[in-house]
């Protein structure tokens, strides 16, 4: 008697996406207006060192009690002795969280040494909330 395995399919699975990107013309004017002036206030505070905290109608209950003005300090001059003065942010592209319903815009942050290439990244959620917020290495590719 011979004994047959069957070989397990051993093809690579299709990875699901779970972000559309968006044309930059069809997003909601005033949500891409309300996430460059949250993101912007997050990252000046580099230059200030004052941060107006989030309300209940600006972001999410979590947002508000991790972006305090002790961590933003922290991070701000680790930010500033590397790259130097925050000076604006540009957005390059916004993607739609298919699972959250949720748009995350990529911010290419500008800071006054040439060296820094970082980018904001501000998640949007359907309440016109800022439901994340985290700086990063800027790569072209979005992850």
């Amino acid at each position: 008697m011979l004994g047959c395995k069957s070989k397990k399919d051993s093809a690579p699975k299709p990875v699901v996406t779970k972000t559309t990107k968006i044309s930059l013309d069809k997003v909601d004017e005033v949500q891409k207006g309300k996430a460059y002036e949250l993101g912007k206030r997050v990252l000046s505070t580099c230059n200030t060192s004052k941060f107006k905290p989030f309300n209940t109608s600006e972001a999410t209950e979590s947002v508000i009690k991790n972006t305090t003005e002790v961590r933003l300090t922290k991070t701000c001059h680790n930010f500033r002795l590397k790259y130097g003065a925050f000076k604006d942010i540009k957005l390059i592209e916004v993607f739609r969280d298919k699972k959250t319903k949720a748009n995350i815009y990529r911010f290419k942050a500008d800071y006054e040494k040439k060296i820094a290439n970082k980018e904001l990244r501000v998640t949007m959620n359907e309440k016109n909330q800022v439901a994340g917020i985290k700086s990063l290495d800027w790569i072209n590719t979005f992850k």
